[in-house]
């Protein structure tokens, strides 16, 4: 399976926070969302950069409570690690991997067309080897 595959099984829809918002706003559409990263971007098209769980704690720690009055541009990652719409599991698996990010802005034709998470990819790789242990489950059921 593709991204592709991912993204019309589960969605499209990204949620972007704009690069002057607070880290107070960003930190509540997270938890209004139950999502672990948002996608900043002026235009919802382009990816300026991403803020993650991860990105908010490590702002918390250095900062303190007043982390959460500063902008999101200030705390976002700006070199966002992206994936196509043709990318395979196992491709994306290793990019998350080598590059320890759990969320990856999809792109295609330049534009912002979906996000795939960590817990995306297991899923679906998770259902991809339930198939195939039906099958073979089958298979050897009916050669007897």
């Amino acid at each position: 399976m593709n991204v592709e595959g991912i993204i019309t099984r589960k969605g499209a829809q990204v949620f972007t926070v704009a690069p002057g918002a607070t880290l107070r706003e960003a930190v509540a559409v997270l938890r209004e969302r139950s999502i672990g990263a948002l996608v900043v971007s002026t235009d919802a098209m382009r990816v300026d950069g991403i803020l993650s769980e991860r990105d908010v704690v490590r702002r918390l720690a250095a900062d303190g409570p007043d982390a959460l009055d500063m902008t999101v541009a200030r705390a976002m990652t700006s070199e966002v690690v992206t994936c196509e719409m043709s990318d395979e599991l196992g491709a994306l698996m290793a990019v998350m991997t080598r590059h320890r990010v759990r969320h990856l802005p999809v792109m295609s034709d330049g534009r912002l067309h979906g996000l795939v998470s960590i817990g995306d990819v297991v899923k679906h790789r998770l259902d991809e080897l339930e198939s195939e242990n039906h099958a073979l489950f089958e298979y050897i059921s009916h050669s007897r």
